[in-house]
Order: structure tokens, then sequence, then C-alpha cells
């Protein structure tokens, strides 16, 4: 096996990224991780503390990719609503709040949907139309991802109609 310095903090959130998407948090142990990065167990903590280190680092990827959003609410929500079907587990892992990271890294991961909701509700209410906006969209894509949608019909003309409808209430 190879010595821990071949072993990277980015191969191992990357590895545990995969198997939490695979084989859920309850699949996401430390050996599952080493023997995918190619290393023994006990290495891993050289690099990583714990494994709730570990699931915290997974989160805070989650909100990096949220942090590098751009443009209006519509852009923004369609780009979150990717995200979520890329990574399901980890995007519920962030947004169920079980997960604390820094303060700088939730802030960074919302000042995408800040700006596009100032654009859209002016900058004294871009925080309260950004929880608007950030509350539907989670229920819509939570349902989404567990199956709650059982009536048929197009999810993703629901989800359009449903987000035209929301911005519409927001302008006033």
């Amino acid at each position: 096996m190879p010595t821990p310095e071949r072993t990277s903090v980015d191969a191992i959130v990357s590895a545990a990224r995969d198997i939490l998407e695979t084989d859920g948090l309850a699949g996401l142990t430390m050996q599952a991780v080493a023997v995918r990065v190619g290393v023994r167990a006990p290495s891993l903590y050289k690099r990583v503390e714990s494994r709730d280190d570990l699931i915290r680092l997974i989160a805070e990827a989650t909100l990096d990719e949220l942090s590098n959003l751009d443009g209006d609410i519509y852009a923004v929500a369609a780009a979150v609503r990717r995200i979520a079907h890329a990574r399901p587990a980890a995007f519920q892992l962030v947004m169920s709040g079980a997960v604390r990271t820094s303060e700088a890294v939730f802030v960074a991961a919302s000042e995408p949907i800040l700006r596009a909701a100032a654009a859209l509700a002016g900058p004294d209410n871009a925080l309260v139309a950004a929880r608007t906006v950030t509350a539907w969209a989670t229920g819509f894509i939570g349902m989404e991802l567990n199956g709650g949608f059982n009536l048929g019909g197009d999810l993703d003309e629901a989800w359009a109609f449903g987000l035209e409808r929301l911005v519409a209430a927001i302008r006033g």
C-alpha cells in the first residue's frame, strides 16, 4: 500500500464523497475510504482527524460548489438543482443542517443566492428573498430526490412554474 504522503486530503474527500453517494452515510467508514484511496485506515488519520471531520470536509466541498455559482435567480436555482442531482446525499446532508462548518464557508456558499436575491428584491430584502427561494427550492428538490412527487407530470415544468410564480411574488 502507498505511504500516507501519497494520499492527499483532496483525494480522501473525493473518495468519501463518492462513497457517500453510493453507500449512504452508514456506508461512509474510514475503512471504506482507505480502501478507495489505497491506504490502510490508520493512515487516513494523518490527514483527517475523524469520521466527523471527514463528513465536515464533504459538506464544505459541497458548499464550495454552491459558492461558485453566478447569474440571476433562475440560473442560481437551476445550478443548485443540478448540484443536488449530481450529489444528492451530500446536498441533503448540507441542507439538513446536521453538519456544522465555519461561518466563513456558509457565508461564501450564500453569496450567489444573496446577490441574485438582491437583484430581484433589492438589497434591503435580499436576505428574506434568498431564504424564501432557498426554502422553496430545497423543499422541491428534496421531494424530487426522495420520490415525493407521485402524481406524475413533468417535474421540470413544475419547477419552472413554481420558480416563476415565486419570483413574481417576490417582485410584488
